[in-house]
């Protein structure tokens, strides 16, 4: 090993599924290997899913260099943003493929390291799923004189989408993993202080998420965003939206109940990546399709073409209420002038006076709704500065970055 690769610091990213679509930790990996991409004194290894829920489609992504072939002709290694990725494949076996996944990811590190005689590597594990396996993995991440870290997102033992027994094995997965932990990155006061009083740890850090003020180059007449307005059969600031998972815990049941009990003319355009099952658990509840204003409009990876669609909105819904920072919450902040958030401890240490709230209770979110359409433009303009001024001073990209190759550096003594 050269005396150059010796300055370098291998960080070794596992738990996302993929990079740059739909979801925190793939919006994270993104952001935070373009920030670092010309660093000399760091390289980044990101773990992807190659098949099933979220998978690694990196056709999707620009400047990606192929590595590496599998003998079908399927990508397996590429770089991306400087960064070495590779993909993992995961057999059909249902909400255990992500123990599967996350702790075969490690070993692939573990081995990729003894190869390539990477001294000193840092393992920072997304979510706490591998409580099982955690005391041995760690153990051996130590062996090679690695570092262990991870990010125990939000509340993972509350989502909906668990049964009982489930949601007992990620509170004790949880405790697992943190305890076991060299350092513990929380990305949300509110979480790093539950950490820290329900285990008594102390060898926490706070770094948030991150997102940007910059506007979408796209015009308002530019024919990509007036093709998708046209259709979805959307007019410009005469729509409320929200882009996200479409899951349960993010509360999509409540926004179109509450959006239809609204008194609202506005449409309220949903981009997710439906889930059918979910979807036609809804419409059995609430019959929404009998409602013209609620369009579901497929999804938008064009990165630029979705700011401008945030941007030009009138307003945006997050109901998310498990999880820590969320990265769709910081986009929306820093790009639509009016928010509508649930009102829970991590949305208002984010938002704070820059967005309206509200709860889940019977005919609030309605009430909130009809408030807002009766706002005038300049009070939502007043929204929109506070809200930018919410990301420029605790949650921009370069911030973050900088915060990451602090704890990142300090390892190499």
């Amino acid at each position: 090993m050269s005396l150059d690769e010796t300055r370098i610091q291998h960080v070794f990213i596992i738990g996302s599924k993929s990079i740059g679509q739909y979801g925190g930790y793939e919006t994270f990996v993104d952001k935070l290997t373009q920030q670092h991409k010309d660093d000399k004194e760091i390289k980044y290894h990101i773990a992807c899913k190659a098949n099933g829920d979220g998978f690694m489609d990196e056709s999707k992504l620009s400047g990606v260099e192929v590595l590496k072939k599998n003998k079908n002709g399927e990508v397996v290694e590429f770089t991306y943003h400087n960064a070495h990725v590779f993909k993992i494949t995961c057999p059909n076996i249902g909400p255990a493929v992500a123990l599967y996944y996350d702790q075969v990811a490690v070993k692939y590190c573990l081995r990729y390291c003894k190869e390539n005689h990477i001294e000193h590597p840092i393992f920072y594990i997304l979510a706490c799923r591998i409580g099982l396996w955690i005391k041995s993995l760690s153990k051996k991440i130590h062996r090679i004189g690695g570092t262990y870290y991870v990010n125990p997102d939000g509340h993972e033992w509350k989502r909906a989408k668990w049964s009982a027994p489930i949601r007992k094995y990620w509170k004790w997965s949880e405790e697992k993993m943190v305890r076991t932990a060299d350092l513990v990155v929380c990305d949300s006061v509110n979480i790093e202080k539950y950490i820290q009083e329900q285990y008594g740890i102390k060898s926490t850090t706070y770094i948030s998420y991150g997102a940007d003020i910059q506007a979408s180059p796209l015009s308002d007449d530019d024919p990509k965003f007036q093709n998708w307005l046209s259709e979805h059969g959307l007019s410009m600031e005469e729509y409320y939206l929200v882009v996200g998972r479409f899951v349960p815990e993010n509360n999509y049941e409540t926004m179109i109940r509450e959006y239809m009990r609204s008194k609202s003319s506005k449409t309220f355009a949903l981009i997710a990546n439906v889930n059918e099952k979910f979807l036609s658990e809804l419409e059995a509840k609430l019959h929404f399709k009998n409602d013209p204003r609620i369009r579901f409009v497929g999804t938008v990876y064009d990165a630029e073409l979705l700011k401008k669609i945030r941007e030009c909105a009138y307003g945006y819904f997050h109901g998310h209420e498990v999880g820590g920072t969320n990265p769709s919450l910081l986009e929306a902040l820093g790009s639509t002038k009016l928010n509508l958030l649930l009102d829970v401890g991590f949305n208002r240490e984010v938002g704070k006076d820059a967005a309206l709230y509200w709860t889940k209770d019977e005919g609030n979110l309605a009430s909130v709704i009809d408030k807002a359409d009766q706002m005038d433009k300049a009070s939502r303009e007043e929204f929109g500065k506070l809200a930018k001024a919410r990301i420029t001073e605790a949650y921009s990209w370069k911030f973050i970055g900088d915060e990451y190759r602090r704890i990142f550096i300090s390892e190499k003594g």
